[in-house]
């Protein structure tokens, strides 16, 4: 394809032909222009060493966004634009009062009414109209929790200074057939037993049992089926089943997916893509033509929603199971057309996903591809940002080599659920690898504690050729950033803006609907378990918390959780997305 772009395609970031201890050297300022400044970007930071508000005031003061700073100079161009923010909602307590005070009239000026009109009415019944309208609970909108916390978000959500043009994503796609995965299994004639987890499916009775024992915890999970028969008569029964649905599949075609829903962005995916899929991508996705192919891959979608039982199980939130037997993403055969692709469409973010395709390949291809993956990214300069979006995974060893053999340095950024951190610190042997799963919501402290240990780690120092600087984490509930300072801006409108499209996707509407939606974070947390943390208590008029660790920052926003999901695939790939459009990576040296 022809590009005009008047990006160069520079220096590598070649971990290895760094000296240890080195840091990558920031592209040069002609070959990375600035990016076109937003009407609504936020004042340059001041310098280093400066203090942009010397009086810092409480966290709990009205008007100021949520901070709890571990470092009396810790403070980010996100908290100083939450003052901001927040000076500019400064009338919100006056407000309230003069809410309440107006709502108290015209009680008053109500019952007045009734004894106007009702001079005989009994006392008793007088005190219970009294009572009904004082404990009356406020109707979803605008003043419930709900509301004012996505009209907080929605004045915290502004862009970048300087945004994504060019964004390459790859390298798994395929076609999702979504359906009721309860219907499926009875279809197939299959009963509800005792459920147990398999890493690989080899048969209908591992089907059974691992969707009831996800099913069980409410818990996404994705498998590979390895009978290719039997798959595929799977497969074919379940696109035939009334209401089973086609989309767009695999983390990467999704990502790709919600760049290209921004006109502004062009949008490059490589991945291996039939016939099905080219029909369902959108027309700002560029693809090239060696990524085509005669076949689709297919991948089932088993969904349940939140109270679905069957037999004696019952769903304690709503989720997915997903299987398949995809050798073309598995082997990731599209990585040379994906790298070869770049030099082109010269774009100034990647994303990376389908690394977890490989675990129903020996260990022997997995070494050998990763080892050509840590290759690859090397290969893209300095200047271009690369983000990994993990998935589900069972492997303990690919994900052990994943963290060690060099595709963690080699990143910028990560983007992961809750399963996928758990077993990540399990694998490597980090904070809290004790525990075996997580008993309901994930503790925030915890979560905060294996972040940490990721980017004290793994992530970029002085000491370390490393560029891991950003890991953007998400559970159903609650959504944490964690950044080395000094590398990402706007991070505050990032983590919001992924909550945000959590709650309108999965309930399939253009803007936040208070009366869909529900606020189910803890109401309060501790920022750590391993040190004395800092507690923090939600309150959704400030919906983003902030706090510092050794040089490291984490940005905490709730999640308005869809009461009745329309869909739940791909919500953590359009989190991600959301994230990374918001985001500005700072050049450095």
């Amino acid at each position: 394809m022809s590009v005009s772009s008047p990006l160069r395609w520079g220096p590598s970031r070649r971990t290895a032909e760094r000296p240890p201890g080195t840091q990558r050297r920031a592209p040069a300022s002609a070959e990375t222009p600035p990016r076109p400044s937003s009407a609504h970007a936020r004042p340059a930071d001041p310098a280093p060493g400066s203090r942009a508000d010397p009086a810092p005031r409480g966290p709990w003061r009205a008007g100021v966004t949520w901070r709890v700073l571990t470092s009396a100079h810790a403070e980010t161009e996100e908290a100083r634009a939450g003052k901001a923010v927040g000076r500019g909602r400064g009338c919100s307590v006056p407000m309230a009062l003069w809410r309440g005070s107006a709502y108290a009239g015209f009680l008053a000026l109500a019952v007045g009414c009734v004894l106007l009109l009702e001079p005989q009415l009994p006392g008793s019944a007088l005190r219970s109209l009294w009572s009904s309208l004082q404990l009356a609970p406020a109707p979803p909108g605008p003043g419930s929790p709900e509301g004012r916390l996505a009209a907080a978000w929605d004045a915290l959500i502004v862009r970048p200074a300087r945004r994504w043009r060019r964004v390459a994503v790859g390298v798994n796609a395929c076609v999702d057939v979504v359906l009721s995965g309860v219907k499926l299994l009875q279809a197939l004639g299959l009963n509800p037993g005792n459920g147990k987890d398999h890493s690989i499916l080899h048969s209908r009775t591992d089907l059974e049992e691992a969707f009831v024992h996800f099913m069980g915890k409410g818990a996404a999970a994705e498998r590979f089926f390895s009978d290719k028969e039997a798959f595929q008569d799977i497969a074919q029964m379940a696109s035939e089943l009334p209401g089973a649905q086609h989309y767009v599949g695999g983390n990467a075609a999704l990502i790709g997916q919600k760049f290209a829903a921004n006109s502004e962005l062009k949008v490059l995916l490589c991945g291996p893509v039939g016939p099905k899929l080219h029909e369902l991508l959108d027309d700002n996705v560029f693809v090239p033509p060696e990524s085509l192919q005669e076949m689709d891959e297919f991948h089932l979608i088993l969904e349940y929603q939140a109270g679905e039982e069957w037999g004696r199980l019952k769903a304690p939130h709503a989720n997915r199971f997903i299987f398949s037997h995809d050798l073309s993403n598995g082997a990731m055969n599209m990585l040379e057309v994906f790298v070869s692709s770049l030099e082109e469409f010269q774009p100034d973010l990647v994303v990376l996903s389908g690394l977890h395709m490989m675990e129903g390949q020996s260990k022997e291809l997995q070494r050998k591809r990763l080892l050509e993956v840590v290759t690859s990214i090397s290969d893209i300069p300095t200047g271009v940002p690369v983000h990994l979006e993990l998935a589900s995974m069972t492997n303990r060893e690919l994900m052990r080599s994943i963290v060690h053999q060099q595709v963690f340095p080699a990143v910028t950024s990560l983007g992961l659920n809750e399963q996928e951190l758990l077993f990540l610190s399990q694998a490597a042997s980090g904070p809290h690898s004790s525990l075996s799963s997580w008993n309901g919501v994930p503790d925030v402290g915890m979560v905060s504690d294996i972040l940490f240990w990721i980017l004290k780690e793994h992530g970029r120092s002085k000491g370390r050729a490393s560029d891991l600087t950003r890991i953007h984490f998400h559970t159903l509930v609650y959504h944490i950033l964690a950044t080395i300072d000094g590398h990402w801006a706007n991070q505050l409108a990032a983590v919001a803006a992924g909550a945000r499209v959590a709650g309108t996707q999965a309930c399939a509407t253009e803007a936040i609907d208070a009366s869909r939606v529900s606020l189910r974070a803890p109401p309060e947390f501790m920022t750590s378990r391993s040190e004395a943390g800092a507690r923090i208590v939600i309150n959704p008029n400030e919906p983003v918390a902030e706090w510092h660790r050794e040089g490291i920052s984490f940005h905490f926003t709730p999640v308005l959780v869809c009461k009745d999901p329309i869909r739940t695939v791909g919500l953590g790939d359009a989190i991600s997305a959301e994230g990374l459009f918001y985001s500005e990576a700072r050049p450095h040296s």
